[in-house]
């Protein structure tokens, strides 16, 4: 799957990773919906680097589709709550 964070690139990840992905999808999801500003900050900060870990960044120049669009370090809480779907930012 192609992942991109806003404002970095894109990153191509395996399947098997949206295990470990979700949880933190989860978490962050839950401090959004209690309005936990700090638990939000280190959750997307967590939720980000495992994808930069996990994934393999693609060129600069690899114009390849999202399957994914996560937001980028510095999104609000609110930018984010636009983005979400009912299943969080990660489907599944």
């Amino acid at each position: 799957m192609i992942v991109r964070i806003m404002g970095e690139g894109q990153v191509k990840l395996a399947d098997s990773h949206f295990t470990e992905l979700n949880k933190l999808d989860d978490d962050l999801l839950a401090e959004m919906e209690s309005g936990d500003e700090e638990g939000f900050r280190r959750t997307l900060g967590e939720l980000l680097e495992a994808v930069r870990r996990l994934g393999e960044p693609l060129p600069d120049d690899a114009l390849e589709p999202s399957e994914l669009i996560l937001p980028g370090p510095g999104a609000s809480l609110d930018e984010v709550k636009d983005m979400l779907s009912d299943d969080g930012l990660i489907p599944g």
